[in-house]
């Protein structure tokens, strides 16, 4: 602590000092502003350190003050300016194009991938249509090719056990129609989709929805005659 007087006064403030920058001085404590420059000493000494040109209040602070010996003000910075929140990204046709033809390829496989149901004599057995799948049914059809008679095979959760040959063909022609079908009407998807020139269709189209004639090829309208008349399963 310093003992601070101001010019030509006798009372004694006591004050924490410090120097702020080279024209700006600090005091801290219980003291009056008074704009006549000042003097500070060591307790019990005279050291009169002159401080009379710093007589300008630069700024009031929380208990106390800074002077400038040039006249200086403290000047507030200006506040900044708001930020406005960015637009919401929009797409462009193009983008939501892409999303949505990659959209109905993973549905196309997660759908060929789960598999058919196949009407066996024995009953309705489901067969799941993996790659792996599909690979094993095209060994099949060489096994038949081959003169085989019975096939070692299993729907999904349960053991592996012997089809007949008939049975075995009833697996390879349903399966290869079911994923001959999907494949075909996921192509007509893809083409539907990227012949359209608005947005809001293109996020209305959904795997399994009906596609429009003109988007069907020859193959896929043979496929749907099938369907409708109990030929083909979709």
């Amino acid at each position: 602590m310093l003992n601070m007087k101001y010019i030509k006064e006798q009372t004694v403030y006591e004050v924490d000092f410090s120097k702020v920058s080279e024209h700006v001085v600090q005091v801290k404590g219980d003291v009056p502003i008074k704009t006549k420059g000042f003097s500070l000493s060591r307790d019990e000494a005279d050291d009169g350190w002159d401080y009379r040109n710093f007589k300008t209040v630069y700024r009031k602070i929380e208990g106390g003050i800074q002077f400038s010996d040039d006249g200086s003000v403290y000047v507030a910075p200006p506040e900044p300016e708001p930020v406005p929140e960015p637009d919401p990204y929009e797409p462009t046709l193009e983008e939501v194009k892409a999303a949505k033809l990659q959209e109905i390829g993973m549905a196309c496989e997660q759908t060929i991938y789960a598999g058919v149901d196949v009407a066996l004599p024995s009953g309705v057995e489901h067969f799941s249509l993996t790659e792996k799948d599909q690979i094993n049914l095209f060994g099949k059809q060489a096994q038949m090719a081959a003169g085989a008679e019975r096939f070692e095979y299993h729907q999904d959760g349960h053991p592996c056990r012997y089809y007949t040959k008939e049975e075995m063909q009833m697996i390879v022609e349903t399966a290869l129609a079911f994923v001959t079908y999907h494949t075909t009407y996921c192509n007509a998807l893809n083409i539907w989709v990227s012949a359209l020139e608005d947005i809001g269709t293109v996020n209305d189209v959904a795997y399994g929805c009906d596609v429009p004639e003109r988007y069907q090829s020859e193959v896929l309208k043979d496929i749907l005659a099938g369907i409708d008349d109990g030929v083909v399963e979709e």
